[in-house]
């Protein structure tokens, strides 16, 4: 069982920047390719960013590219997202999820273990 907790959620104006962080136990953190995703209000929830387990290899959503970073500290067990030139349509609740695979993926359904979501939000 993996238990994540996202934090670093807020109101930010258009162009501003913000850092999620995701807290994940338990120690085999390591084991686990780490995702971002997100879901604005009556949409589907959506990729945005992947690290595989050793942090090496990043991918990203085209919507995303240049602008977000992620990144993950295997010995304090988070993974991270900055988010910079933030924009309305970044608005979401932005989750962060776990998969044991190690093929990359960005369906929904392949991460076996989420958390409860952050809130974000980019006034125009």
């Amino acid at each position: 069982q993996v238990q994540l907790v996202e934090s670093g959620g807020g109101l930010v104006q258009t162009g501003g920047s913000l850092r999620l962080s995701c807290a994940a136990s338990p120690r085999t953190f390591s084991n686990y390719a780490m995702g971002w995703f997100r879901q604005a209000p009556g949409k589907e929830r959506d990729f945005v960013a992947r690290i595989s387990r050793n942090g090496v290899r990043t991918y990203y959503a085209d919507s995303v590219k240049g602008r977000f970073t992620i990144s993950r500290d295997n010995a304090k067990n988070t993974v991270s997202l900055q988010m910079n030139g933030l924009k309305p349509d970044d608005t979401a609740v932005y989750y962060c999820a776990a998969d044991a695979g190690g093929v990359f993926t960005s369906e929904v359904n392949s991460y076996e273990y989420w958390g409860q979501g952050t809130q974000v939000t980019v006034a125009s």
